[in-house]
């Protein structure tokens, strides 16, 4: 896909999952990386698992995305490593297993932290680059959890609903100022990833499990393709999975009343 070719790209959440993917495949389609999560051991194995010579295309950023603080530096950091960010790839987060009654509020409150303020701070400090450059693309990985909630995922449901909300704002601030600056929201179903590993529960520790509807999700490089082209055709938002997980957006956007009674006895673990 020649969109990417040359285009610098910056992936938060670029150490496992999604991230992993996305990352494999945009070097193939020669884009100019830069990785970006917490482990800057796992960054260097996925960038070390890309061909060879792509390899010096190929930057390393780590980041926490829980230190909202520490984000501008990030983002000016990003930019000096090519001169550039063409897109910006919204994908680091963490998910959540839990009833909300059993779901302690600093959970609740670091789920929101990571998921809606660490991106929403990284990108209102990479902004004012995209706009000087009059153009680039911000592309952020949300869920089917932003468009409907299930039960043991208030607090993610929560967080992603928030991103729809800023994000949907932002693109219609930007479309008259720079029209050539996008956003795009992606919202995978079930993806078969490590994310509900590492998923907190109510007291704050890891779930530690994977549940059966991700272990036979559609694989992450599947959806990476898919994603990709979805960024490359500008698309505002897309639904990315199984009939299942998309019919229940449509679902809850049509027949409200419906899916209410429906989800209440949905397996979601």
């Amino acid at each position: 896909m020649k969109y990417f070719s040359t285009k610098v790209v910056w992936i938060t959440g670029a150490s496992s999952g999604i991230g992993e993917a996305l990352t494999y495949e945009l070097a193939n389609q020669g884009a100019r990386l830069i990785l970006s999560a917490r482990r800057k051991e796992e960054l260097e194995r996925v960038k070390g698992n890309c061909p060879i010579a792509t390899q010096t295309n190929i930057k390393i950023l780590p980041l926490d995305l829980s230190e909202s603080a520490t984000l501008k530096l990030s983002a000016e950091a990003a930019v000096q490593l090519f001169g550039q960010v063409d897109i910006l790839i919204n994908n680091g987060g963490i998910s959540q297993r839990s009833l909300a009654k059993e779901t302690l509020l600093e959970v609740d409150r670091k789920v929101m932290e990571v998921d809606y303020f660490g991106t929403v701070a990284l990108t209102k400090y990479l902004l004012p680059h995209l706009l000087l450059r009059k153009a680039g693309h911000i592309v952020t990985i949300s869920s089917v959890m932003g468009k409907i909630g299930t039960p043991y995922r208030s607090g993610y449901a929560a967080a992603k609903h928030a991103l729809h909300g800023f994000f949907d704002s932002l693109r219609a601030e930007l479309w008259k100022e720079s029209p050539h600056l996008y956003v795009t929201l992606i919202c995978p179903g079930w993806i078969k990833t490590n994310i509900t590993l590492h998923a907190v529960t109510g007291d704050g520790t890891a779930l530690n499990e994977m549940d059966g509807s991700t272990s036979t999700g559609m694989p992450a490089a599947r959806f990476a393709r898919k994603a990709l082209h979805a960024v490359a055709r500008k698309k505002n938002e897309v639904y990315i999975g199984g009939v299942k997980e998309k019919f229940a957006v449509y679902l809850k956007r049509f027949l409200p009343g419906t899916f209410a009674s429906m989800v209440r006895t949905a397996k979601v673990r």
